[in-house]
This record gives C-alpha cells, structure tokens and sequence, in this order.
C-alpha cells in the first residue's frame, strides 16, 4: 500500500471508530456528521472523501458486523446442528456477545431504518441473508421428524430477534440479567421453541 492509501485506510476506520463512541453517547438521529469528526479529529472534508453521508458510513459498519459474524461462525467448535442443545447454545452465546458488544451499531441501525425506508428494507434483506445462512442447521431436527413452530425462515427470525431484544432490554438497563444467565435461559427457550422438547 502506498503511503496516501495508508492514512486514507487509518482515516476510514477513525472516523467508524468515533461513530461507533458518538452512537453510543448520543444515538443514531442525534449525531451530525460534524460529532463524529470533531471525535474523530478530522475535518469534516475529511468525511466526505470516505462517506457520502452518515446512511453510507452505517452500511460501512453494517459490512464490519458481517464479517466479524463470519469469522465466528468459521470457528472450529461450530456445530451446525441444532439437534444438539450445544448447537443451539453455541450459536445463542455467539450472538448474545456479539449483540451486548456491537449494541451501540446495531441500535443506530434499527434508529436510522425508522426514518429511512430504503435502509429499513436493507436491514430486512440482511437479517434474511443471515437467516439463509445457517437454515440448514434446522435439518436434524427436520430429519427426526420434529414440528418446526414456523416456517424455517421464520423460526430462527423468532431466535434471532428474541436474543436481540434481550440484549437490547440488558443494554438499556430494563432487564438485570448475567451473561452466563442471558445464554442458559435463552438457550432453553429457543431450545423448547424449536424442539417441543426440554434437554
């Protein structure tokens, strides 16, 4: 890399960097774009070389969450069958932890697709991309003949938005639960949810 793309590269991630700090303290609808310069020491010229506007920077942190869920996902404990209760906890640990720790993210995306149509429906097409993904991980309990409480698609949309929703209520102090706790119980209930079946 040449050395202009090295400060254009360090510049790109200070300013994610502060946006992610400035969402945290302030949200999403009440950060400009000038916050989030100003915490990230550039000049707001600086911005726009990178972003066309704070909706693109949001895209940007969207594709970082994506790739850091796959890099969990590539890891070697992975069991993709949910047959197993420890499939299903594995999977409920790894997004309880992924939620709790990109919260700030994840909260300024569900604030900007309140106010913006498009990237609401982008959000929608990214949460069902996602759900895609790992839908052969219901197969064994499909292959042993066990009742699905929707659709497969809609069945892990119910785990998914139960274990968002979950860390969002510990997130905002609504709900006083432990990590280890949060996992146990949501493991149980996705578990039954999913199985008819207490393991």
């Amino acid at each position: 890399m040449t050395s202009r793309q090295e400060r254009a590269e360090e510049t790109e991630q200070s300013l994610k960097a502060a946006a992610r700090r400035v969402f945290a303290e302030r949200g999403y609808l009440n950060t400009k774009i000038t916050d989030i310069t100003a915490a990230a020491g550039r000049s707001a010229g600086s911005f726009y070389n990178h972003f066309s506007g704070k909706e693109e920077l949001l895209r940007a942190l969207l594709t970082d969450l994506s790739a850091a869920g796959d890099e969990q996902a590539g890891r070697e404990e992975h069991n993709p069958d949910f047959s197993d209760p420890s499939a299903v906890r594995f999977h409920i640990a790894g997004f309880w932890h992924f939620a709790r720790e990109h919260a700030p993210v994840l909260r300024a995306m569900g604030q900007a697709a309140l106010v913006n149509d498009d990237f609401a429906r982008e959000m929608g097409r990214f949460g069902a991309d996602q759900r895609v993904d790992i839908a052969d991980h219901l197969d064994g309990l499909l292959a042993k003949g066990l009742t699905l409480p929707g659709t497969v698609d809609a069945s892990l949309a119910m785990m998914f938005y139960l274990v968002q929703a979950i860390a969002a209520a510990v997130e905002d102090g609504a709900l006083e639960v432990s990590d280890a706790e949060a996992v146990e119980s949501l493991t149980r209930f996705v578990y039954r949810g999913l199985t008819g079946r207490d393991y």
